[in-house]
């Protein structure tokens, strides 16, 4: 007899109980079979080791591939071909961790300075030397934000552990997030050294206090730029020695929580200038640091009333996608006076001139091609910067002596970097020589051409700063290869005598491994008269507001 004929002759309970048996039964070989399908499937990648996750090429690669971002396609092959150069020579393995991929063409052509900078840095690192290790560089792909950052992360810990890879170090680091301050968190709670060369958000640092001690919530981690409150400090320091009077000045600033914004507006809060008081500040509000939102309403209505005060100079306290956008409303005024409005911001602007199209450029002058308004924003380097300021030095020194100053009285904190300059100059002229194009067509013979906004410079000294901890810390053969601990033990040891002499300025390492009084050159957008604006170096601020000390030694500090 059929099953379904008996159980028509039972107990109406028991025919209830078989019915929710066989669904149940149902149920479990489905979810078998969803499970045993889903465990056996390939994951969506890119390529091989790179995962696709919402669109994104997720992953670790040091082979060439370029995760779908075409700007930095050459750059990436020139990567590999380095790594290939060096396979069968010791060396360790270097994670530039970033993301890649952006749908803004401004943002990639940013993350290739980034990389061209990490290229050729590492160029100078294999031969600069003249010793084993060398270095493998591999580009680290978190995903827009960051948001995939733990992915990425744990493909780096077992690249630590791997006896093939051994990985010594991560750099890149762009935003400062949470998802950000997530990733160094567990990097360094691995013991995995950190170097932070484009990161200046304050909070992911190590706090050092009074006689060298240090709060050290990432340990082994060191930073070769400027946390926002020390660039901050050092603009103020620069801006406030300008004599500018109070009424002719206004801060706008971004409400949006972002320790950016909020250090540059506590330190702009805080220079003092003379005279009766100007316009109270105004605030707007952002929705994200890559997102406009309302802005430019709000941006409308703050130049209206900028306008009808006595402000000429307006300090930003905000992101480079809004800043860009206010001057461009501040230039739209049709003031009565027709005065010239400067805008000064921080680091984070150093981002502007890749953001700026031919038509933006035109609106930021008169029709009589004269300037309406002028950016002038702290850069944590500029190519002008030491030669510029070298002549600046030895004109002061003629006016008081009467002969030339000897090679010991000519400040280090200018010549060294000002020599680490030119020999990267040279070196990227004898790379794009070579046949090398970076993924771009720069003249040779105007090799700061790439190195403007900055991005190259930092990234440039962060490997170089990486190299040179990796050989103090190499003991033994040839054949040795440093642990992770001795590599980040090295970073307290890169002062006085062994300071590394970046072509960003002098990289001298306190005990929490911040960067002790590194210098900002302070930089104007100038829109020019016509066609694209130029970037002008103005002058050198510092942190502490004076020069590093001789020889970089880093003072005790009290509270």
């Amino acid at each position: 007899m059929p099953w379904w004929q008996r159980v028509t002759g039972l107990p109406r309970w028991q025919r209830i109980l078989y019915v929710l048996l066989g669904a149940t039964a149902v149920a479990v070989i489905v979810a078998g079979g969803w499970y045993a399908w889903s465990g056996f499937r390939e994951p969506d990648t890119c390529t091989d080791g790179i995962e696709r996750i919402d669109g994104e090429c997720i992953g670790v690669n040091g082979e060439g591939y370029d995760f779908g971002n075409p700007e930095i396609k050459d750059v990436a092959r020139d990567i590999a071909d380095q790594n290939a150069a060096i396979k069968d020579q010791p060396h360790v393995t270097v994670a530039m961790m970033l993301p890649l991929q952006s749908d803004r063409a401004a943002l990639r052509r940013q993350m290739r300075s980034d990389l061209v900078g990490a290229y050729l840095g590492q160029l100078e690192a294999n031969k600069g030397q003249g010793e084993p290790p060398r270095i493998r560089l591999v580009l680290a792909n978190p995903g827009r934000n960051y948001a995939h950052q733990d992915k990425v992360v744990d493909t780096l810990l077992q690249m630590a552990d791997s006896p093939e890879d051994q990985l010594r170090a991560v750099t890149g680091f762009n935003l400062s997030l949470d998802a950000t301050e997530a990733a160094v968190k567990r990097l360094t709670s691995h013991k995995i050294p950190v170097l932070a060369s484009r990161i200046s958000g304050d909070r992911i640092a190590n706090e050092d206090q009074a006689n060298g001690m240090t709060r050290s919530r990432f340990p082994g981690l060191a930073r070769i730029i400027p946390t926002n409150h020390d660039a901050a400090q050092a603009l103020a320091d620069f801006n406030g020695d300008q004599g500018r009077e109070d009424r002719k000045t206004v801060l706008v600033y971004d409400e949006r929580p972002d320790s950016y914004n909020e250090s540059l507006k506590k330190a702009f809060s805080g220079i003092k200038e003379v005279g009766p008081a100007g316009p109270d500040a105004m605030p707007f509000r952002s929705p994200a640091l890559d997102e406009e939102g309302s802005t430019g309403n709000q941006f409308t209505r703050m130049a209206d009333n900028i306008c009808d005060s006595e402000a000429d100079t307006v300090y930003f306290a905000g992101r480079t996608l809004h800043l860009r956008l206010f001057a461009l409303k501040l230039a739209q005024v049709g003031c009565n006076d027709r005065r010239h409005y400067t805008i000064i911001s921080g680091s984070d602007a150093a981002s502007l001139q890749q953001s700026m199209s031919d038509k933006d450029w035109a609106a930021l002058r008169g029709a009589d091609g004269t300037a309406k308004v002028t950016v002038e924003y702290a850069a944590p380097a500029h190519p002008d910067a030491w030669s510029t300021e070298l002549t600046r030095w030895n004109d002061d020194w003629y006016k008081d002596h009467d002969r030339k100053p000897t090679k010991e009285e000519v400040p280090q904190y200018l010549t060294e970097p000002k020599a680490a300059l030119e020999a990267l100059e040279q070196q990227i002229t004898s790379t794009l020589n070579s046949g090398v194009k970076l993924g771009f067509d720069p003249d040779p013979k105007d090799p700061r051409s790439i190195l403007e906004d900055s991005r190259t410079m930092l990234v440039y000294d962060g490997l170089v700063t990486i190299s040179q901890a990796v050989h103090q810390a190499q003991q033994g053969g040839a054949d040795a290869v440093p642990g992770r601990e001795d590599v980040s033990t090295q970073w307290l040891s890169l002062q006085a005598r062994h300071r590394v002499k970046g072509t960003s300025g002098l990289i001298c390492l306190t005990s929490g491994g911040n960067a002790y009084d590194k210098p900002v050159a302070v930089v104007q957008l100038d829109p020019g008269q016509k066609g694209r604006g130029k970037l002008k170096f103005v002058g050198l601020g510092w942190p502490t507001g004076r020069e590093q000390p001789k020889n970089c030694v880093i003072p005790s500090r009290t509270p």
